[in-house]
């Protein structure tokens, strides 16, 4: 394809996106605006908005029994989902058993769930495996969260129709089969290395095989983002952990969301035969402060988030003979879940390359060690879009067990999950303050990804698990919160359903993933976080997880 028929066609594409990010305005409105609040300033085009974009959001779930049924997805009127790609389709440079977007070609047509989505508007072609090939400028990345060391990296080359370029492979496997990487989660653009940032949520290597029996599997992965991909892995700086989201902000410095989850613990202290549901804060918050922006591999500081409640420091307690029930029913604990509350926090370094050296560490140990402060699965964090970088929302998984849930005691620590708010004194300083914006209840848990659609809402998934699906008879929902609300319920925004092959038999429920509002800007400027987002020139993706494995970008069609 020539460079000037790609060039139209980018154009197209984003013509026909525009409008897509107006999702954000319609949400402000649906839930700041009521018919009775209208002002005669309003006009004609916000009251059609208003009654058919997300006022009410959707208002009901798709049910998980019965586990065979399939249901659609459902969007608030106004709203459709344009499809990418799905699992069955050709990569253009398969390997190995690495054939297709989202199964592997091996005796189990193992799913190999796509999860973050990254989107990049580059200037140039960065080329493929085709050479003299124009993959065009607009593009979506993703890691892939499969195991057994055949995980990796996708590109999804939004400008070509051509089935046979469509989608290519980053991470081809090497002589022994392999890729050696596992969980492929999180995702970030580096605009400072100009490289692509994924992280791994895998956890120890089972069964243990020394030396690294007494690491995680975990860690982060740097991708050139122009062919050929030849990827490293940053474990001796940035060290291993069961690491999912991961964000720069404006210095260069990244923020890391961990997910390991802790040691089971009775959800009733009294009754030693009850469920064992309740999981001990085992996760942390990191920055990694770089020596050298350009250059991860210079080495730096690694930190973790370490919360102070009435001056003391809340610190990792392990489940043993000393503390059978860990941390799960401490008192500040929950103070930490109390909405209202603000507590000071600050960064406590954990590693620093220039002492500690350059050899793989495990990241959690040491912050647990530095007495950082531990958390019920953080996934994925946001920056407040015109904070300075100086605000942040990360989002806690919790127990997602309604056993645990269920219990008062528990669900005011955050055994529903929860959204926290951390304000920095500003990006040098190692203070600040740590508050709960929302605390996770039987209707909207299980936080999972975050995305700013607007400096006044964001969007987050829910990853409930089919655990809990079966329990509450409730599939997963993306919930729009507004921060002016604080104290209201969201609106939700997508009603997930089941497809075809998460039906089946043995199948696993289908999970909202990848969930991101973006303009794909490669520069520092253009880091999410730094303004609110054009919403002519911006996009909504989100991956349909599990079962098929389909991309969707979400359109907005009432104009």
């Amino acid at each position: 394809m020539h460079h000037k028929e790609i060039t139209r066609r980018t154009r197209e594409d984003r013509a026909s996106s525009k409008g897509i990010l107006r999702l954000a305005l319609r949400i402000i409105v649906g839930l700041a605006i009521s018919m009775a609040a209208m002002t005669t300033k309003s006009s004609a085009q916000d009251i059609t908005i208003l009654n058919t974009g997300l006022k009410g959001g959707v208002t009901k779930t798709n049910p998980a029994i019965p586990a065979d049924k399939t249901s659609d997805n459902i969007l608030p009127d106004g709203f459709s989902l344009r499809q990418l790609a799905e699992g069955t389709d050709p990569l253009e440079n398969p390997s190995g058993v690495i054939t297709t977007f989202g199964n592997l070609s091996n005796a189990t047509s193992t799913a190999t769930e796509p999860d973050q989505n990254t989107y990049l508007l580059l200037d140039h072609n960065p080329g493929g495996p085709t050479p003299g090939y124009d993959y065009g400028r607009q593009f979506l990345f993703q890691g892939h969260e499969n195991s057994g060391d055949l995980a990796y990296v996708t590109r999804i080359n939004l400008d070509v129709t051509d089935p046979a370029h469509r989608i290519t492979l980053l991470t081809p496997v090497g002589a022994d089969g392999l890729t050696h990487f596992n969980s492929i989660d999180g995702s970030v653009w580096n605009p400072f290395t100009k490289t692509l940032l994924f992280t791994q949520e895998a956890g120890f290597v089972s069964p243990p095989q020394p030396p690294a029996s007494q690491l995680p599997n975990g860690g982060v992965i740097e991708v050139p983002v122009d062919w050929p991909s030849t990827p490293r892995t940053l474990y001796g700086v940035l060290g291993r952990g069961g690491f999912e989201g991961i964000h720069a902000d404006d210095k260069g410095n990244l923020y890391i969301a961990e997910d390991v989850g802790g040691t089971k613990v009775n959800v009733n202290p009294n009754d030693p035969n009850s469920v064992k549901t309740a999981a001990n804060p085992n996760s942390f918050v990191f920055r990694f402060v770089p020596y050298k922006v350009s250059d991860l591999s210079a080495g730096g500081k690694l930190q973790a988030l370490q919360v102070r409640i009435n001056g003391d420091p809340l610190t990792f307690v392990p489940v043993d003979v000393l503390a059978p029930f860990g941390d799960v029913f401490s008192t500040n604990q929950f103070k930490l879940h109390t909405l209202g509350t603000s507590w000071r926090i600050r960064w406590v370094t954990v590693h620093d390359t220039a002492k500690d050296g350059m050899a793989d560490f495990d990241a959690s140990a040491a912050a647990k060690k530095a007495g950082a402060t531990p958390f019920k699965r953080p996934e994925n964090l946001a920056f407040l879009p015109g904070s300075g970088f100086n605000t942040f929302f990360f989002t806690v998984t919790g127990d997602t067990d309604a056993t645990a849930g269920m219990v008062p005691a528990l669900a005011a620590r955050g055994a529903w999950g929860a959204i926290f708010r951390v304000d920095l004194n500003e990006q040098s300083n190692n203070r600040g303050k740590i508050s709960i914006f929302a605390l996770g209840d039987q209707d909207h848990n299980s936080f999972d990804n975050i995305t700013f659609a607007d400096k006044n809402v964001f969007l987050t998934a829910e990853d409930r698990g089919d655990t809990l699906h079966d329990q509450l008879n409730t599939l997963d929902s993306v919930w729009a919160y507004d921060l002016r609300k604080p104290n209201a319920d969201p609106v939700r925004f997508i009603a997930l359903g089941r497809d075809i092959v998460a039906s089946v038999a043995g199948g696993e429920d289908n999970e909202p993933t990848g969930l991101l509002v973006s303009d794909g800007d490669p520069s520092v400027a253009g880091l999410l976080g730094r303004l609110s987002l054009v919403p002519d020139d911006s996009r909504l993706f989100f991956t349909q997880q599990h079962g098929e494995n389909i991309v969707y970008e979400v359109q907005a069609t009432a104009q």
